[in-house]
């Protein structure tokens, strides 16, 4: 039987209701929109990466995970019991065909053409989380701050040269410090971190689950409709788009899909083709901590982010190769418990929460924005890898404004989902910067 939410012609179904789908709704809502939002779960729910995310508003994250020299350094990371990176050695040959182009999208001028369009999504995304939760309950867990990357001494510093170099060219500054400069700010971090930058204008999400859900309590209380419900198919028409979901259809007028990892095979349907995998990502949450931070920061060298969030520590980061399916190991938990130790000598908590969610990871570390390749009323939302939380309210202006009819100050080509059927996307960087130049 056909469920119908107003009139079909009129009614958007946003699929995916994280930090991203919630954010298309309540743009869409704003721009005048009937709007149906579709979840399997609660927003802001616990299986959610909105809900697990390192809560930081990371406005200075252009610099990609691949970058040159990944191919040497990703060995001894997978071997090192203190490593960043995980793989399920099973899973190995599922994951060769995203593997081969995420790591030649390591090259260097690929990371610049990355980091080109990763910019106009997160850099003024402080400003974009405020005007998207004004006048909500989600204002109270918005808090401005620097972000402080932590490093050993000046030379681990200056070996990332390069992606401090990208940052500086796409506008971020900071302050270098040293020795107990770096304890001034946060009195109870480790002396072994003897440099540091920490890097202005950031921001967190003291609550990242309880946010998206009061988000999502303001599209309603706008006159949004919630639907929780797996959808399993998305077929257009000419005038019209069918959701398949367990026990009936829903009927609307135009849809976007925007949840996440889970977003990949529904793109599929549509012609998508970008490659993506699940970059399964972990956090450990310390309550009642007898050590603080007064920022978050970020260990260089373990690539995990301490947060000081409401009431808790919480501890993100680590990377796992292990599909969707797979249950959590106990490595990446065990590796932040040591990371924490190290980072906050004396470090003593009451209760311990290990959580483990998944990132939509795209082959070139680029998001899919735009329309499907089968039909303009279908508009994708996903692959944000690690910028979902702070990426999640431009993208979600974008997407409404581009619904909508309207022209939006962002040129979407190095997100369109057909840039793989087109080739090797880094070979359409030069077309792409001409358009980008001419907007």
């Amino acid at each position: 039987m056909d469920r119908m939410t107003g009139s079909k012609s009129q009614r958007i179904a946003v699929v995916g209701a994280g930090i991203v789908g919630v954010s298309c709704a309540l743009h869409l809502q704003r721009l005048g929109a009937s709007v149906t939002l579709i979840d399997r779960q609660a927003p802001g729910g616990v299986d959610a990466a909105s809900y697990g995310n390192g809560g930081v508003l990371a406005r200075c994250s252009v610099v990609p995970v691949a970058t040159p020299g990944i191919l040497k350094k990703a060995p001894s990371m997978i071997m090192s019991s203190d490593g960043p990176l995980f793989l399920r050695w099973s899973y190995l040959p599922r994951l060769l065909p995203w593997l081969v182009p995420y790591l030649r999208s390591s090259k260097r001028e690929n990371v610049e053409y990355i980091a080109q369009n990763l910019a106009p999504l997160v850099f003024d995304s402080v400003d974009e989380h405020r005007d998207l939760a004004k006048g909500s309950d989600a204002e109270h867990w918005i808090r401005s701050c620097e972000y402080m990357y932590l490093y050993e001494n000046q030379q681990a510093f200056e070996h990332d040269a390069f992606g401090w170099k990208l940052r500086r060219e796409h506008g971020f500054e900071w302050d270098t410090l040293q020795g107990e400069a770096i304890r001034d700010r946060n009195p109870h971090l480790s002396p072994n971190y003897r440099f540091a930058a920490a890097v202005k204008d950031h921001g967190i999400i003291a609550n990242p689950g309880k946010y998206v859900a009061d988000l999502a309590n303001a599209f309603a209380g706008a006159g949004g409709e919630f639907i929780r419900a797996n959808v399993k198919k998305v077929a257009p028409s000419d005038d019209r788009i069918v959701l398949k979901i367990d026990g009936g259809d829903i009927v609307v007028g135009k849809a976007v899909i925007a949840a996440g990892a889970w977003s990949h095979n529904l793109a599929e349907q549509l012609g998508a083709n970008v490659p993506l995998e699940s970059e399964r990502g972990y956090h450990l949450e310390l309550t009642s901590a007898n050590r603080k931070l007064t920022v978050p920061v970020m260990d260089a060298a373990r690539k995990f982010v301490a947060t000081p969030m409401e009431g808790v520590l919480r501890l993100a980061g680590v990377v796992e190769f292990g599909g969707l399916h797979a249950p959590a190991s106990k490595g990446p938990s065990d590796l932040l418990v040591r990371g924490a130790k190290a980072m906050l000598p004396g470090l003593e908590y009451g209760a311990k929460q290990v959580w483990m969610g998944h990132r939509p990871a795209p082959a070139d570390s680029l998001p899919i924005i735009g329309p499907a390749p089968v039909s303009r009323n279908v508009h994708f939302a996903y692959g944000h890898h690690h910028i979902g939380l702070t990426a999640g309210p431009k993208t979600g202006r974008i997407v409404a404004q581009h619904v909508m009819g309207l022209q939006p100050n962002v040129n979407i080509d190095a997100y369109r989902s057909d840039r793989f059927t087109r080739g090797d996307p880094f070979n359409n960087q030069e077309t792409t910067a001409k358009r980008m130049e001419s907007e």
